[in-house]
């Protein structure tokens, strides 16, 4: 650490990474690299959600950014592009052809969202005397960064510019998802270095509908790696067409409505790859032509994306449906909701039927209204189908809260609150370990990113402790000299002040991430148990077995 701080001083440093966001923290996913008088960000994307650490500024002014490489359209990877170009960037920004066409409506929305939480704000700050709320970015941002796109294949290398190249592979986690491979050099004046680094971005868990499974790499130097997931196995998925048939025709037997939270992009179009399943299928009797409601307009505009990419994103079971005629994400009683008013007139249809609308974790968009209509209905039910981060809506939720505010006003619970098991967009542990495990020679060093804090810390103390690998989870403003193989600076995490409402959430948290640990530290001693005599095995399995039915909270 020492002589990098020296080399730093005297000027004499190349080949920088910079940590700066989702560093112990699972969204805002940013990093920067300086080589070869080169200034690179790989990702800029928006927090989400709660904010546990301080996260440091992009180190050079955003005019100087010469290239932005995007893993994936998710706003959290993604989101906070238009405020580079709100803030001078005019660079090019490098990702794959369906992440490009994903951003265009994903950064729209995304600034339609600022303006129009600002505009309330202000409403809100003029009758109290406070002063102005300035968004984040506004459209012309947003129409002005999509104009420095760059659309890119998977696995073709691209030669960026002298000392850079880069490929991308697929994630498996979204349409047009990427892991990035990125070779940089630079002459030293003793000759030119070179050093392969690979960002993984959002791993996906494999075996998911529509999208084609994660692909392996096997070569790098350094390797920054997600670990949402990395302190958990997900659960064994059930079959989702079979049990969401379940789910609705429960829902339509007591008289209610099906209300989905999903994401407007990728999660929606799985549901709707599920419904059309179950409609072909025959599964619910006596509802053969109930409705299902899309109530976003990204949403539809992402499932036209969907289309255009079936070709070189679907797996081979989409891809066997196309073949036959079968639009995988068609059926009859699918209707689209675009205007306000279209919204508006789902709650004054008496029938039985689902909706789906945005956003996922029920922070934001039109499903507040849903829930503001659904919610106090005992013959409803709000089914979640994807992560719910701490201390919002939809996480209250399932944690069995029994009143939530909607537009300011309380609403109880009567409701009943399931989740489908097994869906999610990351890889879990086990899926994480597979993923590290293909490089066919150890890389140099592990930095291990995008995870609730103390899984960040887990899952590197697994890689090291159990694989033998050189990890480490950097906090936000760590530097790292890629030429040298050491530190330049080691950052602290900054914890950033809450208001007291919040503290009493956040020791609740902490309380979980505790279990959440001593669940690791049962499956290492799982494992350091392998080879002992069978009634040891049987014994420890029987503890184990009577701690989960103890404990089990399994919906339904």
């Amino acid at each position: 650490m020492y002589n990098g701080l020296i080399k730093k001083m005297l000027g004499g440093m190349h080949m920088k990474l910079e940590f700066l966001g989702a560093a112990h923290e699972v969204t805002g996913s940013c990093h920067y690299l300086e080589f070869a008088d080169k200034h690179v960000l790989v990702d800029c994307g928006m927090e989400q959600g709660p904010d546990l650490y301080v996260n440091q500024e992009i180190p050079v002014n955003a005019s100087t950014i010469d290239y932005v490489f995007v893993t994936h359209a998710h706003i959290d990877h993604s989101g906070l592009l238009p405020m580079l170009y709100n803030h001078g960037f005019r660079g090019q920004i490098f990702t794959t052809t369906a992440t490009h066409q994903l951003c265009e409506i994903m950064l729209k929305d995304s600034a339609h969202i600022q303006m129009f939480e600002a505009e309330w704000k202000n409403r809100k700050a003029k009758r109290a005397g406070k002063p102005e709320v300035v968004p984040l970015y506004d459209m012309n941002d947003a129409m002005g960064v999509l104009g420095h796109f760059v659309s890119c294949d998977y696995h073709s290398v691209i030669n960026v510019c002298e000392g850079l190249k880069v490929r991308f592979v697929d994630a498996g986690h979204l349409l047009g998802s990427s892991s990035i491979e990125m070779w940089i050099s630079e002459n030293t004046g003793e000759g030119v270095e070179e050093r392969k680094i690979v960002f993984s971005g959002d791993i996906g868990p494999g075996n998911r509908p529509l999208i084609k499974d994660p692909e392996y790499l096997t070569s790098a130097d350094y390797v920054v790696m997600e670990s949402t997931y990395g302190d958990r196995t997900h659960e064994t998925p059930p079959d989702y067409a079979v049990e969401l048939a379940r789910v609705i025709r429960d829902t339509f037997t007591r008289g209610g409505n099906l209300v989905i939270p999903a994401f407007s992009v990728g999660r929606t179009q799985e549901m709707l790859y599920f419904i059309r399943q179950i409609k072909a299928e025959g599964l619910i009797h006596g509802h053969d032509n109930f409705k299902v409601f899309v109530d976003s307009p990204l949403a539809n505009e992402a499932t036209n994306i969907f289309g255009i990419h079936k070709y070189d994103c679907f797996d081979d079971e989409a891809l066997e449906l196309i073949r036959k005629g079968i639009n995988p994400l068609s059926f009859p009683g699918l209707k689209i909701s675009v205007t306000s008013e279209d919204s508006k007139a789902i709650n004054f249809d008496d029938d039985c039927k689902v909706i789906i609308s945005a956003s996922g974790m029920c922070d934001a968009g039109r499903i507040k209204h849903h829930l503001k209509h659904n919610l106090w209905r005992e013959d409803s039910t709000i089914l979640f189908v994807g992560y719910q981060a701490v201390g919002t809506p939809g996480r209250a939720l399932l944690e069995g809260t029994q009143e939530i505010k909607l537009f300011g006003e309380p609403v109880h619970v009567a409701a009943k609150i399931c989740r489908m098991p097994g869906i999610s967009g990351h890889a879990d542990v086990n899926g994480l370990v597979d993923w590290i495990k293909a490089f066919e020679v150890k890389p140099q060093k592990v930095f291990v990113t995008h995870g609730e804090d103390t899984v960040t810390e887990l899952f590197a103390a697994r890689l090291r402790d159990e694989m033998n690998y050189d990890a480490y989870a950097p906090f936000s403003g760590t530097e790292f000299d890629l030429a040298e193989g050491e530190f330049l600076y080691e950052a602290e995490g900054v914890k950033i002040q809450k208001p007291a409402a919040l503290q009493k959430a956040s020791k609740a948290a902490k309380v979980y991430e505790k279990l959440l640990a001593l669940g690791y530290r049962l499956l290492s001693v799982i494992r350091k148990n392998e080879g002992c005599a069978n009634k040891d095995l049987e014994k420890f399995s029987r503890d184990v077995q009577s701690l989960c039915d103890k404990w089990d909270r399994t919906d339904g």
